[in-house]
């Protein structure tokens, strides 16, 4: 499905799009992959890094902007939709600005994609958009309903929409691992609760589960990778063993764990071996066969959460992955 397709990422310069790229160049072949991105300085960083290289390109533009996207997606085979306001405070400070981004955005690249006669649309979200608590959680959760939804509203356009959904990734900016080791000689780590948990998924698991995403889609599915949890103090003690945690309270809008599927969507999941499915409930599609393949329905108070995870990362697995990673950690 890739070989030899046009691709654009939105957002493509964040940190899913320097993993997406050069993993997706290693294994297929596409024709194209257009980074598209508001800013300059990071399109001219990445470019660097492939130099030479005429499958990859570069696009300034804004989700916001509908006329640039609708230029963008002129010849454009697949999108990924990455962009988004991400960081949860942000959010809080700046709503207005938060939803012209995650909402007002999503609906622009909805209609570029529709209109220009893209093939798939797989949006990436987060497990703030399950029970959201903070607005960037409930933006995303509106995104997610408005590219299920756009599956009805592309009527007999060929354009097909899903999303992807997964929690905190693993060495990337601002994620905890950074964080502690930043403050592992000052001999004190802050824990905001000695009970938090969270999952944890690198950014090499979240590229494999858009690619199958678009293998697999029919229009509307949410996947979710299974992927294992671990507390964060023993996040804190694998990286700092020697430093003092000092509990200073949840900060606003933060959740003591992190939620991918709730109860309300049980009714409309299904388990596969490495991830899980959640259909949507509109249009009679849970019951679509075609969407749910060989898919297990899983129990109606089934309720997927980093602190009932039944798959646990060790401290030694995490020491294992930090050593591999060492290189890319808070630079991804």
């Amino acid at each position: 499905m890739i070989d030899g397709s046009t691709i654009l990422v939105t957002g493509g310069t964040g940190s899913f799009g320097n993993t997406f790229v050069p993993m997706t160049l290693a294994k297929y072949n596409p024709k194209k992959i257009i980074i598209f991105s508001r800013d300059e300085m990071k399109q001219w960083e990445m470019a660097k890094l492939f130099e030479g290289d005429t499958r990859v390109r570069f696009f300034i533009g804004d989700v916001r902007d509908r006329e640039r996207l609708y230029r963008a997606f002129s010849g454009v085979d697949y999108v990924v939709h990455a962009a988004a306001t991400k960081i949860v405070p942000t959010a809080e400070y700046n709503p207005f600005e938060c939803i012209k981004t995650n909402v007002n955005g999503a609906m622009n690249v909805i209609d570029a994609a529709i209109d220009k006669g893209v093939k798939g649309v797989v949006a990436l979200s987060t497990d703030k958009a399950s029970s959201p608590i903070n607005l960037y959680g409930a933006s995303k959760l509106a995104s997610d309903k408005l590219f299920v939804a756009g599956n009805a509203y592309s009527g007999e356009h060929p354009t097909r929409l899903s999303v992807v959904r997964y929690g905190n990734v693993m060495g990337s900016r601002g994620s905890v691992i950074p964080f502690f080791q930043s403050l592992r000689d000052t001999g004190t780590l802050p824990i905001t609760d000695t009970r938090m948990t969270r999952f944890m998924i690198s950014l090499e698991q979240g590229v494999e589960l858009v690619w199958h995403a678009f293998d697999d889609m029919i229009g509307g599915e949410i996947y979710v990778k299974k992927i294992p949890s671990m507390k964060v103090t023993d996040v804190a003690r694998v990286i700092a063993p020697e430093a003092k945690q000092e509990v200073v309270g949840i900060r606003p809008g933060e959740k003591l764990h992190e939620q991918m599927i709730g109860v309300e969507d049980a009714p409309f999941t299904f388990e596969y071996d490495d991830h899980y499915k959640i259909l949507p409930a509109i249009n009679n599609w849970a019951n679509d066969a075609s969407r749910i393949k060989n898919g297990r329905k899983v129990a109606e108070d089934f309720l997927y959460a980093s602190d009932s995870n039944p798959v646990w990362m060790s401290p030694e697995e995490l020491v294992a992955w930090i050593e591999t990673n060492r290189a890319k950690i808070g630079r991804i």
